[in-house]
């Protein structure tokens, strides 16, 4: 069988969020310790807590759900890029990797998956991510997802433009991922997220299949 690599970060107590965004809690609603007949818990979470997908309605208003992105543009071939060293990604460094034509998923494996060595670190601003110019290159170039490893695809001081640029073309975002056992390569990608209606960002399991 063709070996799964896990790429999500799990969800539990203390895990990092964006700032203002309520934390991830588990709450203990019945425990056969205490005399029930079952073990029941209660799970409490923003929508972009974790391993999570931006849908275009994230940053473009009336625009298409999570429910409603297409499940083929968050499963198939990608290639995972190695931009460690870089405390941003912008077009120039897109256009120096020579990614083949005809790519149409992208993750980007930066100096930000080390934070995942703690998975409960407070949340860390200076995070590298896209500037609007990639994002642009991304749309240019017709890539239809883009992944990062920390909580967001722009960088923490810049404007919402990254993102706008990216979800009003559609372009699928998934934010959240640990690529610290991941070489830079391909891979075929299943990202799967939460069946849920009328949202604009949802959890997901991400894993990639070794090709």
């Amino acid at each position: 069988m063709p070996k799964l690599i896990d790429i999500s970060v799990p969800l539990q107590p203390g895990l990092p969020v964006w700032p203002g965004n309520k934390p991830f809690t588990v709450t203990q609603l019945q425990s056969m310790k205490n005399g029930a007949d079952a073990n029941v818990t209660s799970l409490a979470t923003n929508s972009h807590t974790g391993t999570h997908i931006d849908a275009p309605l994230h940053f473009v208003d009336d625009a298409k759900t999570t429910l409603e992105m297409p499940l083929e543009k968050l499963v198939g071939p990608c290639l995972v890029l190695d931009l460690q060293g870089k405390t941003k990604i912008t077009a120039a460094d897109l256009e120096a990797l020579n990614i083949p034509a005809g790519t149409g998923k992208l993750l980007f494996k930066t100096d930000n998956s080390r934070l995942w060595d703690d998975m409960t670190h407070p949340f860390y601003e200076d995070f590298c991510a896209l500037t609007a110019d990639a994002a642009q290159w991304v749309v240019d170039h017709g890539i239809h997802l883009v992944g990062i490893d920390y909580l967001s695809i722009q960088l923490y001081h810049d404007s919402f433009e990254t993102h706008v640029i990216l979800l009003s073309n559609e372009v699928a975002i998934v934010e959240g991922l640990d690529l610290r056992e991941v070489a830079p390569g391909e891979y075929r990608l299943i990202c799967l997220p939460l069946k849920i209606k009328g949202v604009e960002g949802t959890l997901a399991r991400a894993v990639l299949e070794e090709i």
